[in-house]
């Protein structure tokens, strides 16, 4: 239990890594490419991935289980990222990336009105607090955030969006079907459901943006990478620690970024931003201890 546990943290510190990255080569595409574009391409290399990979059908049991990977797909792959990406032309980057964060609490807070028998401690929400405030220090920086209520309530939804596809995930993973399997039953539902959009979202025809090596390779990290690799190393957290333990490691995306854009993109930090990682890597460890030592009581 021990070992499954570490493989666990150590899957989500894996996906947080990479998804913290993302930024760049998503900034990069949206010089060529709508966001529903950019969305649709990198789930279908995903879906591929993962078809290549364990090519064999997943049938389930039952509708009840079908409806589950669809509300996954749904929640999840279509509408969290659409509804982040519209909310980036709406409002500050900031803006988004705070409230994004606050996933984790809509998480617990969801988890407990579905499971009434599963009580959130103090301790959950003093790093809940923390965290946010070492969140909203990172991306102040010597500016302000500045409400915009259209795209900061679409940017709410996406992180209420995100909690429920923890939650699904959750329970997607008592079903006992292979992970890999799982996530490209997911990623059908969200490829299903982007169509529609696609279709009526003026997209281009235009094939020269795939010559661009740029492109290309932005294309492959974010469908490999981000979409294939993380969304199986998330979900088999998501089966390892749970739904509420696994969402609280968003906490250090904008941790990861920081580091990112200042080792690779030679970006300043600030001690205003140098505190406030100190503070989201505070929040973490006390919203992870709190969980540990609910296991260690139960045991």
């Amino acid at each position: 239990m021990e070992r499954e546990s570490c493989k666990g943290h150590i899957s989500a510190l894996v996906t947080i890594l990479i998804w913290g990255t993302t930024f760049v080569s998503t900034k990069v595409l949206l010089k060529d490419f709508l966001p529903i574009e950019i969305l649709f391409l990198r789930f279908v290399l995903g879906y591929a991935a993962l078809f290549l990979i364990s090519p064999h059908l997943l049938r389930t049991r039952n509708w009840k289980e079908e409806a589950a990977f669809a509300v996954a797909g749904l929640s999840g792959i279509c509408m969290y990222y659409l509804l982040e990406n519209i909310a980036l032309t709406f409002t500050m980057a900031s803006n988004v990336s705070v409230i994004i964060s606050v996933a984790p609490f809509f998480t617990a807070i969801i988890s407990n009105l579905l499971k009434k028998e599963e009580h959130i401690p103090l301790r959950f929400y003093l790093g809940f607090i923390v965290a946010i405030a070492g969140i909203i220090m990172i991306n102040i920086n010597g500016s302000s955030l500045q409400l915009n209520p259209r795209g900061d309530i679409l940017a709410l939804a996406a992180a209420i969006l995100w909690a429920i596809y923890s939650i699904i995930s959750n329970h997607i993973s008592s079903f006992g079907y292979n992970v890999i399997q799982s996530t490209r039953r997911m990623f059908f539902y969200g490829l299903l459901f982007m169509l529609p959009i696609l279709l009526f979202s003026g997209i281009s025809a235009d094939l020269e943006r795939f010559k661009d090596y740029g492109n290309i390779l932005n294309l492959l990290y974010l469908g490999f990478g981000a979409s294939a690799l993380c969304f199986v190393t998330w979900n088999y957290s998501v089966s390892e620690l749970g739904a509420v333990k696994t969402s609280t490691y968003i906490y250090l995306v904008p941790v990861i970024t920081i580091i990112f854009s200042a080792v690779f993109l030679e970006e300043p930090v600030s001690l205003l931003m140098g505190l406030g990682t100190a503070m989201t890597l505070a929040g973490l460890a006390v919203s992870q201890k709190r969980k540990t030592n609910m296991e260690n009581s139960r045991s």
